[in-house]
């Protein structure tokens, strides 16, 4: 086994090892002696246990093998003795020299094995004090170079060491931070806190942290993070607490900006009645704030499971939500669903945000606002609409009717003298104006035949005029007929005023025909009278302009072309099948 340094050291020094073999050599012969004249005195009565404790000595002084020649030199010096003394050497003599030689061996081989068990634990500490030396010299390198002020601490608070850090933190030298209290450093408004954090110590706590402001040499503050620990024997704050100071001033500016922008964040959707969500399309799950919830009419929650908005969400608007897709990049979302809330109201909602890649997992996020009301709003302002242009056209059709119930009282006249028949004539031209009228005036619903607007518009000047109506067999639904009526009347309005319908002479062709040979093409759709107009070729621009198109899109149809001259009107417009029905 290796010998410790100490060891070693001993075993080097001649001096020392020259002392030991001397005292080894002179109690040997002291001992040598004293067997002699005990032999000479004593007689055959001596034995040999007088050597033991010289074999003690010398064991403990040399080493195994010394102690061994020094045990045969004494067992044959001894034998020697008696047998000069006494002419012979006895049984009992050569048994007690045996076991003076067993005994010194064991003796000298105890000895030797309690000397390297002894080596071995000095070679055991000695490592052991390197380790700790090495340690000891890697915890002063880290303290002294780490990025976090350090610094050790009695219970007074009284600054024992500190490192380079919280000098460069605090602005003062090593030297003045030594000379310091702790509660020097803290700001006055935060040593309640240190005190806070002291107190947790003492309740056998190991650390305590909290975040104070501390102050440099100059008077100006900075937000740092404290911790301050300490071992606790037996409920009893030890001397020393080691501090640890984190300088999160920046931290803490970025967190404050954060704040506040959430803040701002949170009145601006709560101004604009907007919530935020986001919904993980791989686990099915929603999070949204308290608005998103209330929005939907349920109860707040951390979360919820996908499928238990289906209790809520309309069944065509489903799809929307759980409809998935691979991205290849984020994309914009952008639905309207409607929700049936608990107290049976529905509401539609906007859901608008961006889908997107996460760690691999397909997620929507993105805000929700509540429509209802902008929609609400949207409905009653087109029903006003209609209503104002469903009243404004009434209101012109009152007024072209009393002219052309006017001039149909001029047209027809007494037959004969025929009092009677010149009423039933009139009024069955008055009750086809009426079925006409009728026709406007009726819901969206209404639908006809086109040749049956264009007669029934036409009726009541068919037996006075030269009026020709053709064209194949269409069929006209819903506001398209109504809106077509609205021209034929207009034009037969017209025509009454200042044109063939209030000549006696003139003559109206009206016809229509497909585009093309396909049944489904558009129509063409022409209006001609000939004859001499009471007006000249200048277009007035009225609601009546309004209605054919001339001053814009007509009511129904496309491409309207409108040519006037002292002798006749030519009027033609094209109709989209899909526009006026299947």
């Amino acid at each position: 086994m290796p010998m410790n340094s100490q060891s070693r050291r001993s075993d080097s020094n001649p001096s020392v090892r020259l002392l030991t073999h001397l005292a080894s050599v002179l109690v040997l012969a002291a001992t040598l002696i004293f067997e002699t004249r005990a032999s000479v005195y004593i007689g055959e009565g001596s034995s040999f246990l007088e050597f033991i404790p010289a074999i003690i000595i010398i064991s403990y002084l040399e080493d195994r093998g010394p102690a061994l020649a020094a045990t045969i030199l004494m067992v044959a010096a001894g034998l020697l003795a008696r047998s000069t003394l006494h002419g012979q050497i006895s049984s009992e003599d050569w048994a007690r020299a045996i076991l003076l030689v067993v005994s010194g061996g064991v003796i000298a081989v105890t000895f030797h094995r309690l000397r390297q068990d002894l080596r071995e634990l000095l070679e055991v500490a000695e490592a052991r004090l390197a380790a700790v030396e090495a340690t000891e010299s890697r915890y002063r390198w880290a303290f002294e170079r780490a990025a976090m002020g350090f610094a050790n601490t009695n219970e007074k608070g009284e600054l024992l060491q500190s490192n380079r850090r919280l000098s460069e933190m605090t602005g003062y030298e090593e030297e003045e931070l030594a000379q310091l209290r702790l509660e020097t450093l803290v700001h006055p408004d935060d040593r309640d806190a240190l005190e806070q954090l002291l107190a947790g110590l003492g309740n056998d706590s190991a650390s305590f942290a909290s975040e104070v402001r501390l102050l440099r040499k100059n008077g100006s503050a900075f937000w740092a993070r404290l911790t301050l620990s300490s071992s606790v024997p037996d409920g009893v704050l030890s001397e020393s607490i080691f501090v640890v100071v984190d300088d999160i001033s920046e931290r803490r500016a970025v967190h404050e900006a954060l704040r506040a922008q959430k803040e701002w964040l949170d009145l601006a959707l709560s101004a604009g009645r907007l919530a935020t969500w986001r919904i993980d399309l791989k686990d099915g799950i929603v999070t949204g704030s308290g608005t998103f919830w209330d929005i939907l009419g349920l109860p707040p929650a951390a979360s919820r499971r996908l499928e238990e908005l289906s209790a809520v969400v309309h069944p065509a608007d489903w799809p929307k939500l759980v409809a998935s897709r691979k991205l290849a990049s984020v994309t914009n979302y952008d639905v309207e669903i409607r929700v049936r809330r608990p107290d049976g109201h529905i509401r539609w909602v906007a859901l608008r945000g961006r889908e997107e890649k996460y760690d691999d997992r397909l997620q929507r996020l993105g805000v929700a606002a509540d429509l209802t009301e902008r929609r609400q709003t949207t409905l009653l302002r087109a029903a006003a609409k209609k209503r104002e242009r469903i009243m404004l056209e009434q209101r012109h059709r009152f007024s072209n009717l009393f002219p052309v119930i006017t001039a149909l009282v001029k047209m027809v006249n007494v037959p004969e003298n025929n009092v009677a028949r010149y009423k039933e004539t009139l009024i069955d031209r008055i009750r086809s104006l009426e079925a006409t009228h009728l026709l406007l005036s009726g819901n969206s619903s209404a639908s006809g035949m086109l040749h049956d607007l264009v007669v029934q518009e036409l009726q009541p000047y068919m037996g006075t005029r030269d009026i020709s109506v053709s064209g194949p067999s269409v069929a006209m639904s819903g506001g398209a007929a109504e809106s077509f009526a609205m021209i034929v009347h207009e034009l037969a309005t017209n025509s009454l005023k200042h044109g063939a319908l209030g000549d006696s002479k003139g003559r109206i062709e009206v016809n229509w025909t497909f585009a093309s040979e396909d049944a489904r093409s558009d129509i063409v759709f022409e209006w001609v009278e000939s004859g001499r107009r009471r007006t000249s070729k200048v277009v007035r621009h009225g609601f009546g302009s309004m209605i054919i198109g001339v001053d814009g899109a007509p009511l129904v149809g496309y491409s309207p072309k409108l040519e006037m001259s002292d002798h006749g009107l030519q009027y033609s417009l094209r109709l989209s099948r899909k526009e006026i029905g299947p």
